[in-house]
């Protein structure tokens, strides 16, 4: 269904009934709905069907300046068919004329008279074609012509007449009571509301699509008129929605009846609780002598509003009416309504200023600070777009430049690094420019650019050289807000965590040198994690674990994410997953977009690195297409090698190869480090799957120099089993026992039971025989290492070679299947094969490999079943068409594709091979 009709198949279906029945032998109904709810479009749709089945089609609307007009509808109606009126016996005629003609006519007893002689108009115009009378509006047709057309519509039976018409609910005077079939349209179902709003408007940016709907309520109208008002940047989501959204004069008109009537008393109050809601009216309560909400008692018996006295309540019959009690308000009502709810809400420092600033004839710096707390407040809830509308407004009301500036700035910072509206902060870094001349930028505005240049292309260095600049003038010239310096340090946190270059760490430290001598613990952590992950000691454990445990009363999507961003390098993202799920619901719903793929590009790592895969796949697409939408080309990549990472550890080398090779093309001209690392973690990690000791080593020795420290470089982290197994695989000993010793004496083991796991395990592959059963059970004694599937099946696998080369087959046996379960249930298809070959090779049997097996034609699958099933050759030969003896070859040529020997086993086999 197109345009506005989409959701009303049931209301066509209806009408169609009546069209078809009315021009047959009669038929009459009665539509009603809100305003703008399609009663007009559907009658024009009935009309149009009428016409084509060879009806005549009248049409009247009630018109409401012509309501008290008696007759007028009347005139209307009889009008087309004159030329059937003259023909009618002189006594009807003259009673028609009369009524449609008389200027003084009145409603009376000869009602019944004219009444009569519409009908016989009516049945007389209806034997040369059928006729259909459509009446739209009917709430505004004149009592005498609604009663005329309600007689009619019931005496209909037995003619080719007609009636349809249209009212709103509670409207429609005597013909709403003359018991005519009736059929109400509700507003359209959330799904057709969406399908329409988006077929007119496919570019309204999703938080704003989200808006519109909500104020719509499904009504058709609102859908086609509010994204109409508002402006291209608006629709787009890059200025801000205002609080009362425009309507647009078709629906002001269409929404207006009964408001613009009401008592100015009552319009104020309206005004009051439109804008300041229950709390208003409860404070409102409480100051008044008398009862004030008696004055919203016209509004009721206008059908306006429903008012609960004991909740302080005002319901508006449909959510469109408070925008129309606004616009239809003149401004100096509304400057004088928003005072009033501010002097009302004098303890909620939130809406206050809001109502202040709505009421403000011009620029006010005190009021401006009020709106710039305000928005510290809103973006510690979570509402960083709430954030940002009240910094924007704090600048339009800023005195100075310097001041609208630096709000500006903290606008385009949060548009950059958590909302990730990149095309907005860069609109407002322009804006930043434009003020802050000739004194120096904001820190906030190095800190937004810095983001704004990492996401968008990658630009690094660009953007450690503004940090720089921005960091030298801030230490030279005191005075950005400390809220400034920690975000710009988060920044730097940034570029250092993608840059992977040890000489970033001087600018960082520099730059919490700014914030002593009470460094926040957050920042301090993130910085020494950024510059030294690997590095960090033992000693920080107990501070993570805090900020960790402080996350579930957090509410603040950059601090979630950049606690869980410390947290991956202490393998305590796990306890972060319930905060990190809020954030990513927030940007699903279009709010903290960037905090949201850092919060998905953070649980996904963690998630690989333990084995958690079952949902990896569907979160890192979703995350890919948040990117897509919004432009983070960083964030994209990052999640492309994550997705590379997944591919590899299940097996898919083709996968793993191209994703990871387009990753590194990109990173590697960018010197983007970190995101090259990852990238080469999942090449390493698939080349170790399949055995290419050689080509593993090259990959993860570049993320990790076997037995030198990789400070920068946070990958180093995950990868400490890969690089011993890959350098002793190459023969590299030497390299693979100095990196063990390297681990054990950093003290990784300390900093989670996933490194207290890889430490001895790594250490026990390069030791000698006699040391390293030892090592293997102190690896795996870990506790907590349960919780690390993937990285604990390794370690078994490795146990297990160990023991089969040592002859001591039952424990061999047993730290093997362990591998070759968990692998399986992963889905980790190349280590179960490893696992496998070491089973087959300690003489253990483990089934049929389905994974490593030939592919069976479709004969050679169908005579398999056959005999599976317990039919001969020759039964199989008789059902296929073909001699015994081929099936006997086939035969000898299925079994070793499905690893049998004989028949007997056929049924098991083709049950792995098929999941049956």
């Amino acid at each position: 269904m197109s345009g506005p009709l989409r959701g009303r198949d049931t209301a066509l279906a209806l009408l169609d009934d009546v069209v078809a029945r009315a021009v047959d032998r009669g038929a009459a109904l009665l539509l009603s709905g809100e305003p703008g709810s399609g009663k007009t479009a559907l009658l024009d749709v009935a009309a149009g069907r009428a016409a084509t089945a060879g009806a005549l089609v009248v049409r009247v609307s009630g018109v409401e300046y012509l309501a008290d007009q008696p007759g007028a509808g009347l005139a209307r109606t009889v009008l087309p068919l004159r030329a059937e009126l003259l023909r009618l016996d002189p006594v009807q005629r003259d009673a028609l004329v009369a009524a449609t003609t008389a200027a003084d006519a009145v409603p009376g007893p000869e009602d019944l008279l004219v009444f009569g002689a519409l009908l016989a108009l009516l049945r007389r115009a209806s034997r040369a074609r059928p006729l259909l009378i459509v009446a739209d509006d009917l709430q505004w047709l004149d009592r005498t012509s609604a009663a005329a057309l309600a007689f009619v519509a019931r005496r209909l039976h037995g003619s080719r007449v007609g009636v349809l018409a249209a009212a709103r609910p509670g409207h429609g005077g005597v013909a709403r009571r003359s018991g005519l079939p009736e059929h109400r349209l509700g507003p359209l179902e959330p799904g057709a509301a969406a399908d329409l709003l988006h077929a007119r408007f496919p570019a309204l940016s999703g938080p704003v699509a989200d808006r519109l709907l909500e104020a719509a309520a499904g009504n058709p109208l609102a859908l086609l008129e509010l994204p109409a008002a508002l402006t291209p940047q608006q629709r787009a989501g890059e200025d801000p929605l205002p609080a009362t959204l425009p309507l647009g004069d078709r629906l002001r008109v269409a929404f207006a009846a009964g408001l613009d009537e009401l008592p100015t008393a009552t319009r104020q109050l309206l005004l009051v609780a439109v804008l300041g809601g229950a709390e208003a009216l409860r404070a409102l309560r409480g100051r008044a002598g008398e009862e004030p909400l008696a004055d919203l008692a016209p509004a009721e018996l206008a059908r306006v509003v429903d008012v609960e006295p004991r909740r302080n309540g005002v319901t508006f019959r449909h959510p469109l009416m408070p925008a129309v009690a606004v616009e239809l308000a003149t401004p100096a009502e509304r400057r004088a309504a928003h005072l009033r709810v501010a002097e009302l809400l004098a303890d909620d420092p939130d809406r206050r200023p809001w109502h202040l600033a709505d009421a403000a004839p011009g620029p006010d710096e005190e009021l401006a600070a009020l709106l710039e707390a305000a928005a510290g407040r809103a973006a510690d809830r979570g509402d960083a777009a709430g954030a940002v509308r009240a910094l924007r407004r704090a600048a339009d009301l800023s005195v100075d430049r310097p001041p609208r500036a630096r709000r500006l700035a903290a606008a385009a910072y949060l548009e950059a690094a958590v909302t990730g509206r990149l095309h907005v902060a860069g609109r407002l870094l322009v804006d930043v420019r434009r003020e802050h001349r000739p004194g120096r930028p904001p820190l906030h505005a190095a800190a937004a650019a810095a983001h704004l240049l990492l996401q968008g292309d990658g630009d690094v260095h660009t953007a450690h050289r503004l940090l720089a600049a921005a960091v030298a003038a801030a230490a030279e010239h005191p005075g950005d807000p400390r809220d400034a310096l920690v975000d710009a340090v988060h920044a730097l946190v940034a570029v250092c965590a993608h840059g992977g270059r040890p000489e970033h760490r001087r600018l960082l430290d520099r730059a919490v040198g700014l914030l002593e001598p009470e460094v926040p613990q957050l920042v301090g952590l993130a910085a020494a994690v950024a510059t030294d992950p690997a590095g960090v000691g033992p000693q920080d454990v107990e501070r993570v674990d805090a900020a960790v445990g402080a996350l579930p009363a957090e509410t603040n999507p950059a601090r979630i994410v950049r606690t869980a961003g410390v947290a991956l390098s202490f393998d305590r993202v796990v306890r972060c997953r319930e905060a990190l799920h809020r954030v990513v619901v927030d940007g699903r719903r279009g709010g903290a977009v960037a905090a949201a793929v850092d919060a998905i590009a953070t649980r996904c790592v963690d998630d690989l690195l333990s084995g958690r895969w079952e949902d990896s796949d569907g979160l890192i697409q979703e995350g890919l297409d948040l990117c897509d939408a919004h432009g983070h080309e960083l964030a994209r990549s990052t999640l492309s090698a994550c997705r590379a990472l997944l591919a590899a550890a299940l097996g898919d080398d083709r996968t793993a190869r191209d994703v990871a090779g387009r990753v590194l093309g990109w990173a590697q001209p960018r010197d983007l480090r970190g995101l090259e690392h990852l990238a080469r973690y999942a090449l390493g990690l698939a080349a170790l799957g399949r055995g290419a000791h050689e080509e593993a080593y090259a990959q993860v020795s570049a993320v990790s120099p076997a037995g030198e420290p990789a400070g920068h470089a946070r990958a180093a982290l995950w990868v400490p089993l890969d690089l011993v197994e890959a350098a002793v695989g190459t023969g590299r000993h030497r390299e693979a026992a100095a990196h063990a010793a390297l681990l054990r004496d950093a003290g990784w083991a300390r900093r989670s039971p996933r490194l207290a796991m890889l430490v001895p395990a790594a250490a026990a592959v390069t030791a000698p025989d006699d040391r390293a059963g030892a090592l293997f059970e102190e690896a795996l004694a870990v506790a907590g290492a349960d919780e690390w599937p993937f990285p604990l099946a390794r370690v078994h696998l490795a146990r297990g070679r160990h023991l089969r080369r040592r002859r001591r087959t039952p424990e061999a046996a047993a730290s093997l299947t362990a591998a070759l379960e968990t692998f399986q249930r992963l889905g980790a298809r190349p280590w179960e094969a490893q696992a496998r070959t070491e089973l087959r090779a300690a003489g253990v049997a483990t089934g049929v490999d389905a994974h490593a097996l030939p592919a069976l034609t479709p004969e050679e699958h169908e005579i398999a079943a056959l005999a599976a099933s317990g039919l001969s050759n020759r039964e199989i030969g008789e059902r296929l068409f073909l001699s015994h003896r081929t099936v006997a070859a086939r035969l000898r040529r299925i079994f070793p594709k499905l690893g049998v020997v004989s028949r007997a086993a056929l049924r098991d086999a083709l049950r792995l091979r098929t999941g049956a």
